[in-house]
């Protein structure tokens, strides 16, 4: 092996969340997207669910200093260029995590995905769990993701209009959360708008992001798929607003790819290899 081929390397991510034995979303729904993007996917298991595309029928979560133990062998040893964390379910895990990564310089950008409830309407998160993810994980978050459930309980306020978006926004931002992207795919609307914090309790519209409906069945996963696509492209030098610009591309087009594909007698799973990218080298 010559000096040139030592230099060489994948670029990789980490994600953090819990696995789905349906593989339509969760773990499984981010190794997909992060390889279809190019990208070498490391990851730390939070949680077992016992699911299918009808929906969630038990979850084990793992024990946290495993959790943690999962991060540090990542950190320590390939160096992602992005995190994603997803589903974490209590407490303690949500501690490990945080502790585990406030123990490194340098973090690369971390897009959180608030996972409480699963489409089929189960719930991910324990009620207790919320507020210690709003104090230990969201400050830590270059980017929050949540859709308008997840950004209800996030920031108390009840929402139905873009005011209210923008009073939700105003809310998560005031809890030291850098950026959050409040997706609005179940609004008439049909747009996604992305705030950053620009002042100690000021948010400020960055980007908004409109999106046409596409009529399909199968959108399990298309939450966890849109945060660890922006995970991806953040790894590959993409800027933050880009980002979540070329992701929505991509979760629309595994959407319509997948749309006539049946898998399972519930919400089926998108493609994501509608059109896979080859491993970067770098």
């Amino acid at each position: 092996m010559n000096e040139n081929e030592t230099n060489k390397r994948y670029i990789v991510t980490l994600s953090i969340a819990g696995s789905d034995s349906s593989g339509g979303a969760g773990i499984q729904a981010d190794i997909k997207t992060m390889s279809a993007l190019g990208c070498f996917a490391a990851t730390a298991i939070t949680s077992i669910t016992v699911q299918n595309t009808l929906g969630v029928t038990d979850i084990q979560d793992i024990e946290p200093r495993i959790v943690a133990g999962q991060i540090r062998a990542v950190l320590d040893d390939i160096h992602p260029a992005a995190i994603k964390i997803g589903m974490v379910s209590d407490c303690r895990t949500i501690c490990a995590i945080a502790e585990t990564l406030h123990s490194y310089d340098n973090l690369p950008p971390i897009i959180i995905d608030p996972v409480m409830v699963s489409t089929s309407g189960s719930r991910l998160m324990q009620q207790d769990a919320i507020e210690t993810f709003k104090k230990e994980l969201m400050p830590m978050a270059t980017l929050l993701t949540p859709n308008i459930a997840e950004a209800e309980v996030l920031s108390g306020c009840h929402i139905e209009d873009i005011c209210s978006i923008n009073s939700a926004a105003q809310m998560i931002l005031s809890q030291n959360c850098n950026a959050v992207l409040i997706k609005g795919g179940h609004l008439e609307e049909k747009t996604d708008r992305l705030y950053a914090r620009t002042g100690h309790d000021a948010a400020s519209l960055i980007a908004s992001y409109h999106h046409d409906s596409i009529y399909s069945a199968n959108t399990h996963g298309t939450g966890c798929t849109l945060s660890s696509a922006i995970a991806a492209l953040m790894a590959k030098g993409e800027k933050l607003e880009d980002a979540i610009r070329m992701a929505k591309e991509y979760v629309s087009e595994a959407i319509v790819s997948g749309a006539e594909i049946n898998i399972g007698r519930g919400a089926g799973p998108v493609n994501h290899f509608f059109n896979p990218q080859k491993m970067i080298v770098r």
